[in-house]
């Protein structure tokens, strides 16, 4: 039986299209709502000035919906900052960015634009939306990926007898099997963090976050292709605290580059 669903998963994922996110939309909505909460007054004016009456929450899914834009822009020179590649057994220091950049070298470009007092509001829209979605992405695990598998979108798994694979389970499908919209994620998940934890854990160091999710990474791997209650009670507090992680650490990250000590 546990053959037939892997082969079955494997079907599937043959004839679906790859899904382009991290977290899903509710896992970046509740980072960036959590961020919101963590905002100093001079980053929260700066973050109105750039988006209006968008909030991060809001933001936080921007550039995921304009990978499905045909231009060159989306479809190539913007994809490879949604990740960062570790193999397994080296750091990030190690290995370092691509020619072709990731999700810490664009950290890094956006955070300029942001502070260019000449940059066009436009771009500096896109750099905020980047910066709120790829914080959010650096800190879900699979995005700190192997060279081999594709951060786990080629290890075939079923979730609850649903065909998937191992990168679908962490961006959404644990979030989603509970079934709270991101708000109320947000609420439960606010209610958790402790003074002392967000002073702890408010780092806006990329190659930390990177750190934390190598090492939760190689604990993830299931040995069977059959997911269901045992890996999501395994899981899903891990689930949680990345979430709450990467919203303190969004805020952060936004605190220090308005404050200008980027």
């Amino acid at each position: 039986m546990h053959r037939l669903y892997g082969l079955l998963a494997c079907a599937a994922l043959a004839f679906a299209p790859m899904p382009v996110w991290a977290w899903g939309k509710t896992g970046h909505r509740v980072v960036g709502a959590i961020a919101t909460q963590y905002l100093t007054p001079n980053a929260r004016k700066a973050v109105i000035a750039v988006l209006g009456n968008e909030t991060l929450a809001e933001a936080a899914n921007w550039p995921d919906f304009m990978r499905s834009n045909p231009d060159l822009f989306w479809q190539k020179t913007a994809a490879p900052w949604h990740y960062v590649t570790v193999p397994r057994g080296k750091t990030y220091e190690e290995v370092g960015a691509p020619p072709e950049g990731d999700g810490v070298t664009a950290l890094a470009r956006f955070a300029q634009t942001l502070q260019r007092q000449d940059a066009p509001l436009e771009d500096k829209k896109l750099a905020l939306r980047f910066i709120v979605h790829i914080v959010g992405d650096l800190h879900q695990p699979l995005h700190a990926r192997l060279d081999t598998d594709r951060g786990g979108h080629d290890v075939a798994v079923t979730f609850f007898d649903t065909p998937t694979d191992l990168h679908v389970v962490w961006d959404e499908a644990i979030i989603d099997q509970q079934q709270l919209s991101y708000t109320e994620w947000t609420d439960l998940l606010l209610g958790r963090i402790m003074p002392e934890q967000a002073r702890q854990w408010s780092t806006a160091d990329p190659p930390t976050w990177i750190r934390e999710s190598v090492a939760l990474r190689d604990t993830i791997y299931p040995d069977g292709a059959v997911l269901s209650y045992d890996y999501v009670y395994r899981h899903r507090a891990e689930v949680e605290l990345r979430l709450e992680q990467a919203g303190v650490r969004l805020a952060a990250f936004l605190n220090r580059v308005f404050d200008g000590k980027h």
